[in-house]
């Protein structure tokens, strides 16, 4: 029997160029896709004829319940790490669906916005420099105990429960990106979110903005190393020999995501003196301060925020455990083609 794969976001950036992945290096498993519209549905089944389309939202419980029991890996990646519904859903159809003879996987995908916690809520600070470095391998209890109301804590909690609970049965891991740069291969979405805001920013407004002193720092990942960390989960998951590896699965079960950090005020400038140096802006952008509050009540909105925080960590369990090798090149190499993309998408 194929094995079975049900993915939520293919359409989305994460998910699509995840799943461009795995149909390249597993073309006889069986997949499942969430998707919203039939629109959608129609134009991905396109590409992918053998796809079969699951018509359906994070709503909707009941349709998730069913996939995720008839599914082997549940790869969760559509708005995954804030919507309660959909990861109790999840859990649900994985209980319900399998057992310790035929186990279910769930590939979960977090965000390491979680870690911003310290910066908003304890330290009370935007864009202060931040020594504390947390890692997902000696320090992974960190992780899975950080406080229940930092950001995304609170599908974190359910996921990591349900692996504690039905270890026999359910194997889980939590798969925790910071910024992802690069253009995604799927079949909709093909620009990150915070680095791709950065640049629409200063394109529009023509100024660089930096929160505070600009000293916050963030990881990074390009989103083909990102994409082959879920292949190497995969891998995982379908060999017999690790279905009981408590270093990949369940209470350990949480996987950093970055190959290297940025400081968000050195990057927003690095940005806005490639784009006048490309002639994208007619003048060397001015650098402007910006309070956390007048961040994010530009254009930019709520991702204006995250360029004033610190999350800061060491991606070290999918390396030592998977043999996870990130492969792409930095964020800074990658500005001209950010700048160029985002360019293009405004019509500049």
């Amino acid at each position: 029997m194929p094995t079975k794969i049900f993915v939520t976001g293919v359409t989305g950036y994460i998910g699509g160029d995840a799943f461009h992945l795995l149909e390249q290096q597993h073309p006889d498993f069986e997949y499942a896709a969430l998707i919203r519209t039939k629109e959608k549905g129609d134009y991905v089944q396109g590409l992918y004829p053998k796809l079969r389309i699951v018509l359906g939202s994070n709503d909707d419980s009941e349709v998730i319940t069913k996939e995720s029991a008839w599914a082997d890996i549940v790869i969760h990646t559509a708005d995954s790490s804030d919507h309660v519904g959909a990861a109790k859903a999840i859990a649900k159809g994985l209980v319900e669906g399998h057992s310790a003879e035929r186990p279910g996987y769930w590939l979960h995908t977090g965000g390491t916005g979680i870690l911003t916690y310290f910066d908003s809520e304890v330290r009370k600070v935007h864009g202060e420099h931040d020594d504390k470095i947390f890692d997902d391998y000696e320090n992974v209890h960190q992780l899975t105990n950080l406080p229940s109301a930092a950001f995304h804590r609170n599908v974190d909690e359910i996921v990591l429960q349900t692996g504690i609970d039905h270890f026999d049965s359910i194997k889980t891991v939590i798969v925790c990106p910071p910024t992802i740069y690069g253009r995604g291969r799927g079949p909709v979405a093909l620009r990150g979110r915070q680095v791709y805001e950065l640049t629409s920013f200063i394109l529009k407004e023509k100024f660089t903005p930096v929160i505070g002193k600009g000293l916050a720092r963030w990881n990074n990942v390009h989103v083909y190393d990102l994409s082959r960390l879920f292949g190497n989960l995969v891998k995982a998951a379908i060999d017999p020999a690790r279905k009981d590896d408590k270093e990949i699965w369940g209470e350990k079960g949480y996987f950093l995501a970055e190959n290297g950090e940025h400081v968000w005020g050195d990057l927003a400038k690095l940005i806005g003196e490639q784009a006048f140096k490309e002639g994208f802006l007619k003048h060397q952008p001015e650098v402007k301060a910006l309070s956390f509050e007048e961040a994010v009540n530009t254009p930019a909105g709520f991702e204006a925020g995250s360029w004033g925080l610190n999350s800061r960590a060491r991606a070290l369990r999918g390396k030592k455990v998977l043999g996870w090798v990130p492969q792409e090149q930095s964020i800074q190499d990658e500005v001209p083609n950010i700048i160029k993309s985002e360019a293009s998408r405004l019509g500049l």
